[in-house]
């Protein structure tokens, strides 16, 4: 009999469904009292550690390197930082007709998020583009992201964020920024020892992730936040975050040609400057949001699961198409593709 297998098109991370899975955990078996104060605290320090690993894994190397190539990497902060929020902010016509005060910040939030690494890598390179633009363009955006993204919520969120204060800019810097920058510090010791367990660290990054996770809807099960979400209203949230995604795919592909990038380039472009990252918004959320991080976070879920299944789809049919000229309509600055990198589908 012939195996049935899903389209590897149509990708559904397995991780997602460990997140619904924590998701459902917290609604049935909340941190109440002494766990949930026990929980909050390994969630802050799961989040320092995230973060440490992040910079323990930077390569300083590569990312002067790519400084090269400056122009595509501007074009993929400005869709990230600039375009991006601009549509956030666009949608709070939409409240309430499609969506709750809520929802509509936890929107606004996910348009603040850095873009992904890892997922722009594979899918650049599925489509034969410019791998190590997506590399360097990917690691700016993290990196810029842990001090940009918390103060474009401080000055577009405020406190109707949900607890969101200047108290939460400190917290950024000895919860993200400080153990990142330990992590720089110290790659020059650890960074073997991380690169030689790469996929150990992995797990215990998502596993870290699946506490922040766990401990944010806890607390918002515990304050009743979740009756002000119904099916209708996260029916609304799908149709504008699909059109937010199909906006951003458009802009940053037909923006790179207007621009003058080659295919190889504005493949990078598309797929690192339509995306934003899950594992750096949730632990942000958790900082940012405290208790209202539930809600805050829904959208980036939902979006994050979206844009790997379309992107999956864009990726697929990039590669059938004709190969351009070397060097045609392309940076001549730029670095040449890499062939043949990790194509694994992944959080980030």
């Amino acid at each position: 009999m012939k195996r049935l297998r899903w389209p590897s098109w149509m990708p559904i991370d397995p991780y997602i469904v460990l997140l619904l899975g924590t998701v459902g955990l917290a609604a049935l078996l909340p941190a109440r009292g002494t766990a949930s104060d026990v929980a909050s605290g390994a969630s802050t320090a799961a989040i320092a550690f995230l973060f440490f690993l992040y910079g323990a894994r930077l390569s300083t190397r590569e990312a002067l390197d790519g400084l090269r190539h400056w122009r595509l990497h501007v074009t993929v902060l400005v869709c990230t930082f600039v375009l991006f929020p601009v549509f956030g902010l666009a949608a709070r016509g939409l409240v309430p007709v499609l969506l709750t005060q809520p929802l509509y910040q936890g929107l606004l939030f996910l348009t603040l998020v850095p873009s992904t690494i890892q997922s722009s890598i594979a899918f650049t390179s599925i489509a034969r583009g410019n791998v190590p633009a997506a590399i360097c363009a990917g690691s700016f955006s993290s990196l810029i992201g842990i001090v940009v993204t918390p103060l474009l919520a401080a000055g577009l969120l405020g406190n109707s964020g949900g607890g969101f204060s200047a108290d939460s800019l400190v917290k950024i810097v000895l919860q993200l920024l400080v153990p990142f920058l330990a992590g720089q510090v110290l790659r020059r010791w650890i960074g073997s020892f991380v690169a030689r367990h790469r996929k150990v660290l992995g797990l215990v990054d998502r596993g870290s992730i699946l506490l922040v996770v766990y401990t944010a809807f806890s607390e918002g099960m515990t304050r009743g936040i979740w009756h002000q979400v119904s099916p209708a209203r996260l029916g609304g949230l799908l149709v504008v975050e699909a059109a937010l995604l199909a906006v951003m795919l458009l802009l940053s592909w037909y923006g790179g040609k207007a621009l003058g990038f080659g295919r190889e380039d504005r493949i990078a472009i598309q797929f690192a400057g339509s995306k934003k990252s899950l594992a750096s918004g949730l632990p942000m959320a958790s900082v940012l949001f405290g208790a209202h991080a539930s809600l805050a976070v829904l959208p980036l879920m939902l979006f994050h699961q979206m844009q790997l299944m379309v992107c999956a789809v864009i990726a697929k049919r990039r590669a059938r198409d004709p190969q351009e000229a070397p060097g045609a309509g392309a940076d001549a600055s730029a670095p040449h593709p890499v062939q043949g990198q990790p194509q694994d589908r992944v959080l980030r």
